[in-house]
């Protein structure tokens, strides 16, 4: 329900224009068990007369039969709609309430107290830009005070209320008001929670006292009452409006002249002709048209929900991030975060998980836990594994780059969710750490982790690995020498990762038959991977027998990057040829004859070395690359 005004009777569509530009503030309850969380919003939503009457009705006559405040109205069944809830008397779930007065709109999440619905509360937490911390003047700060102020202040919440409450059954006694104070600060101090906002209210949220209203019972109050507060702060400053970045959720192509890419910006202003960089690509175009349901735009800002269209036609597709090009976040495929851990199944490290941030989706797992938290005590400990509601600081390897934010610089990109690849339930919530030094004067990517971009603009070329295969005498190794070759008189940063000599270090030992052949590739391709993460070409001399194999490289490589040429030759050129006597000791391992050699169907590239030269293979090598854009 929306607050009073007598524009609804006069001008229904003025009222509507004039709510739709207040300011939205999400704000969370939390505390101890018993705290009056649900209280508090019961007493907000009555006293701003935001209850309808046929609701406050039904409130009133549950209250006969579930209420735990005597002959008045409890107004926690506002909120506590469960009926376990109503049983027990307790919150269990998540209740959200939306509200709004004359300066502001509001969205409320009640969160409960109890220690076993942590990640109910962490949840809660995740939307929120203020928390009101309830303590009951009785009993001062409870563990669960502790645990839930320290989840608000991983959580990034930079709006803090700390509502005493209960200071009825205390006389509204300034002294105990005061050492509650004291003890939280004290508390607050140790785990470095420093918000923008750090209100105290002395208030009873059953009688009303300080909540929407001062109360004439604590005359020593000079503050604000609760919901001055809530209608004052200030949030617009929180955004980030600096840093440029936008996940793409979708690529909206109506007709064949149309190609747009949707998505809601989580952080800084776009503005028509700018030029952005797409993610983890690296290419580059300028920004042709702002569109939205209404029209075009001239420039947007942080959570609008947009559609850019591109001068160019570069390859971008759901999960990629549009930034501005000389702003650009760390992009990587492995990192630290603090994780909440929400599953019932304990999270064992080296388990395949997948991982959601913003609009990307990629497999990966938390190869180790850094310390567990015990947010009784905030101690650090090692820890073999997260049970359910525990927290740790992880790592975290994905199984392909993304680009990303610190946690504490933007709350989307540095933000994600751990889902069971069995189930598909969410099992973790986790808050990226990030170098401090990567986040000074805007230029995120510049003082971070050297990014494969910029390496890639340093060298002049993007990376690639263009895999040779074919059956073994073939002229693999010969063709990918001589490609090298000309790459390096040219310039280019370029190495060539031969099957053979891997054999005498990395892959020694393995066996030439078709698996140990397909393993020497398997391996080979994590290498070339990282040398094109550091911005190079890699040319991949291999039998690569298993079709299977290199899909599988394509997958962990990226099929932007990889190329694949079928180095092609008969069986009785090959035997002549024999460059590693391996036809003339013959057996079952040699490929195309002991066993089957699979034929890359759908290579980019086939030269055939028994009609083509040496320079005529190097120049349709070096053509291809130029069309892939990689030199």
């Amino acid at each position: 329900m929306s607050h009073q005004s007598d524009l609804i009777s006069q001008d229904i569509h003025a009222y509507l224009a004039q709510h739709e530009r207040k300011e939205l503030l999400r704000f969370l309850t939390c505390g101890n068990v018993d705290d009056g969380k649900s209280t508090l919003i019961g007493r907000l939503l009555h006293d701003s007369k935001m209850i309808y009457e046929d609701h406050l009705e039904a409130i009133t006559k549950d209250s006969k039969k579930s209420g735990t405040t005597g002959e008045e109205v409890d107004l926690a069944l506002l909120v506590d709609g469960l009926q376990a809830e109503r049983e027990q008397g307790i919150t269990i779930d998540v209740a959200y309430r939306y509200f709004s007065t004359a300066k502001r709109k509001f969205i409320i999440a009640d969160t409960p107290g109890h220690e076993q619905y942590t990640r109910n509360m962490a949840t809660g937490a995740s939307t929120c830009d203020l928390a009101i911390i309830l303590i009951d003047a009785r009993y001062g700060v409870q563990t669960q005070t502790k645990r839930h102020s320290f989840i608000a202040s991983l959580l990034g919440i930079k709006h803090i209320v700390v509502a005493v409450n209960k200071m009825d059954l205390k006389d509204f006694d300034q002294g105990v008001f005061e050492q509650i104070k004291a003890d939280y600060l004290a508390f607050a101090e140790k785990i470095n929670l420093r918000p923008t906002t750090l209100e105290f209210v002395p208030m009873s949220a059953l009688k009303g006292d300080n909540v929407v209203n001062k109360s004439e019972r604590s005359p020593w109050y000079s503050g604000q009452s609760l919901m001055e507060i809530l209608e004052s702060v200030e949030v617009a400053g929180d955004r980030n409006f600096d840093d440029l970045r936008f996940p793409v959720q979708y690529v909206n192509r109506p007709n064949l002249n149309f190609r747009g890419f949707a998505g809601t910006l989580a952080s800084g202003i776009v503005r028509k002709g700018d030029e952005v960089m797409a993610l983890p690509s690296g290419k580059t175009s300028k920004v042709k048209s702002i569109v939205t349901f209404e029209g075009e735009l001239e420039h947007a800002g942080p959570g609008q929900a947009i559609t850019l269209t591109l001068e160019d036609e570069i390859d971008v597709s759901r999960g990629d991030m549009l930034v501005h090009a000389d702003n650009r976040p760390q992009v990587t495929d492995s990192f630290e975060a603090m994780l909440v851990w929400m599953g019932e199944e304990p999270m064992l490290p080296g388990k395949k998980y997948d991982i959601k941030r913003a609009t990307s989706y990629v497999p990966g797992s938390i190869p180790s836990i850094v310390h567990r938290v015990d947010v009784n005590t905030l101690e650090q400990g090692a820890a073999s594994e997260l049970k359910l509601n525990e927290i740790g600081r992880v790592k975290i390897a994905l199984d392909a780059p993304i680009a990303l934010d610190g946690y504490e610089y933007n709350r989307t990109t540095g933000a994600f969710i751990v889902i069971d690849r069995l189930t598909n339930g969410t099992v973790g919530a986790g808050m990226i750490i990030a170098d401090p030094v990567a986040h000074g004067g805007g230029q995120h990517g510049r003082l971070a982790h050297v990014s494969t971009e910029e390496r890639a603009s340093r060298f002049g070329q993007q990376p690639a690995t263009v895999l040779f295969s074919g059956l073994s005498g073939a002229g693999k190794s010969t063709l990918a020498y001589a490609v090298e070759r000309k790459l390096f008189d040219m310039g280019r940063a370029v190495y060539v990762l031969d099957g053979q000599n891997l054999r005498h270090d990395l892959n020694k030992g393995l066996p030439q038959d078709r698996a140990g052949r397909a393993e020497n590739w398997r391996r080979a391709a994590h290498v070339a991977r990282q040398f094109n993460e550091a911005g190079l070409i890699a040319l991949a001399a291999f039998v690569a027998p298993d079709a299977e194999g290199r899909e599988q490289a394509k997958a962990l490589i990226g099929s932007e990057r990889l190329v694949t040429v079928y180095v092609q030759a008969s069986p009785q050129i090959c035997a002549e040829r024999d460059p590693q006597g391996l036809y003339a000791a013959g057996g079952d391992n040699i490929p195309g004859e002991g066993f089957p050699y699979d034929v890359p169907l759908d290579a980019d590239l086939v030269i055939d070395t028994q009609t083509q030269s040496v320079e005529q293979g190097v120049k349709a090598v070096l053509d291809l690359l130029r069309s892939r854009g990689a030199i």
